[in-house]
């Protein structure tokens, strides 16, 4: 009887100790959940880009968690992808790309104050801390602002990181004011199209150069006077401006030094200023860095519901596609901007 005893305790105690393991070790959700993302494991080709299921971000105390309706396609992303900005984000693969997204916010941490969950949202994310191409991402409450009301997610998704560059560009740079006059370098794309409206909304005259097929394009946008840089030279129309904004660089930037008057400024978000040529003319320059600023998203926010900006997505790619969307970006021959469109737009 004793060694029968025995017999069923070994037979039964594994059964016993999985039950017990069972009942004392129960993982979190935020441990368990899966979500789709677009993850790249090393610097490459379009061919390191790779939609895989990964965990779920978990929020620390000072962020939220974001449910990614839209997300935007940068020319960023594909520097980073390539390697060109290797020297600031380091080697910390596996890395998930896209620097701004629209959505709902899933989760908060117990220090963010300003958002609850279910609110709609944009964000901008830093280099440090991007993560648009996924199903859910984590943010810090000073790179988020509420959603503009009246556009969809897939519009407010294209604004964050263009939309900040043009505004820090314009206002917070260049203090761009009624009566100036600035000249605005590939106006069609995704800086340039909301450069040209929040220009104009601040009173300037704006010039802006585009291909010929784009013509049509930036004078909807607002453009007073639009030069198609494959026809004509863009010194030959534009003299004397306050502000140039180079989007396209090199020898576009050598050439616009002489067009500015004296004491206006070039900023140029492509390509470095050479500072004889702006001594030689009088006038000042830098290049330009945007960074994440709740504030600046809250102020483009209120242009958009205004009807002062209007955000143009092109196209939208599915996540599965997420080597074409940055294929098509790295043309430089984008009007407006690209968006992945993540899930379904909500409805209202």
């Amino acid at each position: 009887m004793f060694y029968r005893s025995r017999s069923i305790l070994a037979l039964v105690a594994p059964i016993l100790i999985c039950l017990t393991l069972l009942v004392f070790y129960r993982p979190s959700q935020a441990q368990t959940a899966i979500m789709k993302a677009v993850i790249i494991h090393s610097y490459g080709g379009p061919d390191v880009l790779k939609v895989e299921d990964v965990h779920r971000p978990v929020p620390k105390e000072d962020e939220m968690l974001i449910r990614v309706i839209a997300a935007s396609v940068n020319p960023v992303d594909v520097a980073i992808r390539k390697s060109y900005l290797a020297e600031l984000i380091g080697n910390k693969f596996p890395l998930t790309l896209g620097m701004d997204a629209a959505g709902i916010v899933e989760k908060t941490g117990a220090k963010i104050t300003k958002f609850k969950a279910g609110d709609p949202v944009y964000a901008f994310f830093t280099l440090a801390n991007e993560g648009g191409y996924a199903e859910f991402v984590t943010a810090k409450e000073n790179e988020v602002a509420s959603k503009p009301t009246t556009v969809t997610y897939t519009q407010a998704a294209a604004v964050p990181a263009a939309g900040s560059t043009a505004w820090q560009v314009l206002v917070d740079v260049a203090k761009l004011g009624a009566g100036q006059t600035i000249l605005i370098h590939g106006g069609s794309g995704g800086v340039g199209h909301f450069a040209i409206q929040i220009a104009k909304a601040r009173g300037a005259k704006v010039i802006a150069t585009a291909s010929t097929t784009n013509q049509d394009f930036i004078k909807k946008m607002g453009a007073d006077v639009t030069i198609d840089y494959t026809k004509t030279k863009f010194e030959e129309v534009a003299k004397d401006v306050d502000v140039v904004l180079d989007m396209v660089g090199r020898e576009t930037l050598k050439r616009s030094y002489g067009v500015v008057k004296k004491g206006g400024i070039i900023v140029s978000i492509v390509d470095d200023v050479d500072q004889k040529e702006l001594d030689a003319h009088g006038i000042r320059g830098m290049t330009f860095r945007c960074e994440p600023k709740a504030s600046v998203l809250e102020d483009l926010a209120q242009l958009i519901d205004a009807k002062k900006i209007i955000p143009v997505v092109s196209q939208t790619f599915p996540l599965s596609e997420v080597a074409k969307a940055q294929e098509q970006i790295a043309t430089r021959h984008t009007r407006g901007k690209i968006v992945f469109q993540i899930a379904d737009e909500p409805k209202t």
